[in-house]
């Protein structure tokens, strides 16, 4: 009786400040904010508030979708044209997976909405000293790293957008992303009901990626905690993470931070800014570059040392994509774009790993016993 009595003798405006807000920048998100901006979004915070160096920005919450999604009727629709979609009948479900996503990419924001993206996309010029800022515009599932469930990489990333009206654009392109076929598909045999996954779509800073990749602080082929895998490619890690080319890969010992093994691979793409559109594309790397290293040693083990830090304050194995920004000076330039914990080797037993590969302390004896210093 209390709580519904305090809940009546609010006002108005009391009732509006408990509200989830629309917008939320990522300092003021944690890893516990999963419902409020979702999977990406909360490990960003949690990173800047971890003292990690991850570009700024700022989020459209779930709350901002769910008022999106209300406001245009999307959410009648959908549900409309999921009902008598069979999730074992793929061509019927991208038929309804269209429908659905070029519906709500021809729906506006409201003006009230609207505003609030266009001022916090000038507010991240402003402290980032650069006018029509380009930035990633990058969706953000609730249930896209949950345990037993694997959501990641299922919602669309956009990279190199400038302008609040393409910003804009790009943010239903992410939302109507929930709709893919596989998706719908993927939720529907994991026993997810739509009403049970929202989305958050951030807006970051876009690092002017000279090498860019991802980064495990567990092998990702054997499972061995004692090092940390790095793979990298020139450009953006949008090759990398799409697999559309054989990236330069290194092995690094968690302990000492040596480098045990590097393949250097042929790259023959990368991604990178077009300078007369100003948008991300797939570009051929030069023939002299193509088998050079893109990542120099002193950056390999600076990612290293960084991805031991994220292992250690979250407890768990990582996947962290990073960049190495071109355009700031050694020594600040590398940045942390995403990390989630690694969910194939991480539910595993620490004994079934371990017979996978030698420790870290085989490795360091082996270099004590060769006259190999390993500190």
């Amino acid at each position: 009786m209390g709580g519904v009595a305090e809940a009546i003798g609010r006002t108005p405006a009391d009732r509006m400040e408990a509200a989830p807000p629309v917008v939320c920048w990522f300092e003021d998100c944690r890893k516990e904010s999963v419902p409020l901006v979702g999977g990406k979004c909360s490990s960003l915070g949690e990173l800047i508030n971890a003292g990690v160096r991850v570009p700024p920005g700022f989020a459209l919450t779930t709350e901002g979708y769910r008022r999106f999604m209300t406001g245009t009727g999307m959410d009648h629709a959908v549900r409309a044209v999921l009902a008598g979609v069979d999730t074992q009948d793929l061509d019927a479900l991208e038929r309804a997976s269209a429908q659905i996503r070029a519906a709500i990419e021809a729906q506006p924001f409201s003006v009230e909405m609207e505003d609030l993206v266009a001022e916090c996309y000038r507010k991240l010029a402003v402290r980032c000293c650069m006018p029509a800022l380009p930035v990633a515009v990058r969706s953000s599932a609730t249930a896209e790293d949950l345990p037993g469930a694997s959501f990641a990489g299922q919602q669309d990333t956009y990279l190199w957008i400038r302008g609040v009206d393409d910003v804009l654009s790009h943010m239903r392109r992410c939302i109507s992303s929930l709709y893919t076929g596989r998706a719908i598909a993927y939720r529907a045999h994991r026993g997810f009901g739509d009403a049970e996954v929202a989305i958050s779509v951030g807006v970051q800073k876009m690092a002017n990626s000279f090498t860019a990749g991802v980064m495990f602080t567990i092998h990702p082929a054997n499972g061995d905690r004692s090092v940390i895998v790095i793979d990298s490619n020139f450009g953006f890690g949008e090759s990398v993470v799409a697999g559309e080319v054989t990236p330069d890969h290194f092995v690094v010992n968690k302990i000492t931070l040596d480098i045990i093994d590097r393949r250097i691979s042929q790259k023959e793409l990368c991604y990178t800014v077009d300078p007369v559109t100003q948008k991300s594309r797939a570009m051929e790397v030069p023939f002299e570059r193509q088998r050079v290293q893109s990542l120099i040693d002193d950056e390999i083990t600076e990612l290293a040392w960084m991805g031991k830090q994220i292992e250690k304050h979250y407890g768990c194995p990582m996947d962290i994509e990073w960049a190495v920004d071109k355009d700031l000076p050694a020594g600040g330039n590398i940045f942390i774009l995403q990390a989630r914990p690694e969910t194939v080797w991480s539910a595993k037993s620490q004994s079934a790993v371990a017979a996978a590969g030698g420790s870290a302390m085989d490795y360091i004896l082996s270099g004590m016993l060769a006259g190999k210093k390993v500190s």
